[in-house]
């Protein structure tokens, strides 16, 4: 996550330099291609240090760290993603590893590009919030996505054998580069950061909400009306069903949690009857 307001600057610049090079597709593929690319080198500067610090080292001009790059990485990824990797260079970040952070973000800006030219950007990050949930609910599996010792290629079959053919392909490539980087502390958190991102693109704030029972299409409509009014910004809002809600609504948007549950309103009163 990038906190720094000249890193968040250059990121806006590449991202804005990302729109012209994913332009020039005419399939998804070739921006899934294009997100793999450049997924694959922000994983190769996470684990090199030292190529990692001169790449980002803002004491040195654009055009020799980008020229470096290009003699790097010329022929082992498409031009396209070499373009985006030299824009990416040539900006300053306060630090290096934001220089990472950036790359991993437009990696995955190339996905929902891609699914929004299928139309398939609310399945994706609906399925994005459901792998969520999956993981709240089953610890194990939470432990084994973020163990140091699972190696990758075990994170990854973990993931196909849970996804198998039910997930979009975007999703699960989005998911395989969520399990894969070095940059999140944990899984459930690299999905956090992507639905926040596929929300953003739409200039929305995602709502997750928790529910005991399935809402029905206008109750669902009424809560994002709702929900609209209230924060006075567009909400793009994600149901899971949890029994143990008991009922009424959890409702949470970025660090704000709304929690009118009969389950929440249980732990009030027993805490009442104990003081």
């Amino acid at each position: 996550m990038i906190h720094s307001s000249a890193s968040r600057e250059s990121l806006a610049a590449l991202q804005q330099r990302l729109e012209a090079v994913t332009g020039r597709f005419s399939t998804p593929d070739g921006l899934t291609g294009l997100a793999q690319d450049v997924h694959a080198v922000a994983q190769l500067l996470a684990v090199q240090p030292r190529l990692r610090r001169t790449l980002a080292d803002g004491s040195t001009a654009p055009e020799r760290r980008s020229d470096l790059a290009e003699r790097l990485l010329d022929g082992k990824v498409s031009a396209s993603a070499l373009q985006v990797v030299r824009d990416a260079v040539a900006l300053r970040w306060s630090t290096s590893w934001d220089l990472v952070d950036g790359m991993e973000q437009v990696a995955a800006d190339s996905l929902f590009a891609a699914a929004e030219s299928e139309q398939a950007l609310d399945r994706v990050e609906d399925e994005l919030f459901r792998f969520e949930r999956i993981l709240d609910g089953g610890s194990e599996l939470s432990v084994l996505l973020d163990e140091s010792a699972t190696s990758p290629q075990r994170r990854i079959e973990l993931l196909e054998t849970l996804v198998a053919d039910k997930a979009h392909p975007i999703t699960t490539e989005l998911l395989r580069h969520a399990i894969t980087s070095r940059r999140k502390s944990t899984v459930r958190l690299a999905i956090d950061d992507l639905l926040v991102a596929a929300a953003r693109r739409r200039n929305r704030s995602v709502a997750k909400v928790v529910s005991a029972v399935e809402l029905t299409a206008a109750q669902a409509a009424r809560l994002t009306t709702t929900l609209t009014e209230l924060y006075q910004r567009p909400i793009s809002v994600r149901i899971a069903i949890d029994p143990s809600v008991r009922g009424g609504l959890v409702v949470r948007i970025g660090d704000e949690i709304i929690d009118g549950s009969i389950a929440a309103r249980m732990v009030q009163a027993r805490t009442a009857l104990a003081g």
